[in-house]
């Protein structure tokens, strides 16, 4: 077990140094006057080798938050978006929205990451946050934002049938 401030994260036990395929955890973190917050120990561990290859960092297309991209995962993304016609006027546009803002960033020699001020502003990011591991992204929100979106009343088993409809759930295969 990886114990990280307040939260305890269960982390298979190995001397291998391997990114894990799904980015667990919520850690609450704050970011100093310069824009930079330190990067979760727990996660660090997780992406492994990943991370000192670097992020992408953008808006959430959904949420007021910004999606880390680690950089393999940013360039899985770039390559789809790479095989759409920006000829369609809707596509080139979805293109820019996806792209827009996504600026490269790495931690410092001590693991911290610098926020780009206007992601910051986009996202109301004050000094108080939280970082989730969420599936093969990070997400970084404001920590009073993040408890409201929390507090929504969401049916969320509806949700779930909605989300899963006509996948089969006992298919294991990649």
């Amino acid at each position: 077990m990886v114990k990280s401030g307040k939260n305890d994260l269960f982390l298979p036990v190995s001397n291998k140094k391997m990114a894990i395929s799904s980015l667990i955890g919520e850690f609450e973190c704050k970011v100093d006057a310069k824009g930079r917050f330190m990067f979760p120990i727990a996660m660090k561990k997780q992406l492994a080798e990943a991370f000192d290859k670097g992020f992408v960092i953008n808006r959430s297309l959904y949420q007021k938050c910004l999606s880390l991209y680690p950089m393999h995962e940013w360039e899985k993304q770039n390559k789809r978006l790479g095989k759409l016609n920006r000829l369609k006027k809707d596509v080139d546009i979805f293109i820019r929205r996806v792209t827009g803002g996504a600026t490269f960033c790495e931690a410092d020699n001590t693991g911290r990451i610098n926020l780009p001020k206007t992601l910051t502003e986009y996202a109301d990011i004050k000094s108080d946050i939280k970082v989730l591991g969420s599936n093969n992204i990070i997400e970084i929100w404001d920590k009073k934002l993040y408890e409201t979106f929390l507090s929504q009343d969401i049916d969320i088993a509806k949700l779930a049938d909605d989300v899963f409809d006509g996948i089969d759930l006992n298919d294991d295969k990649e």
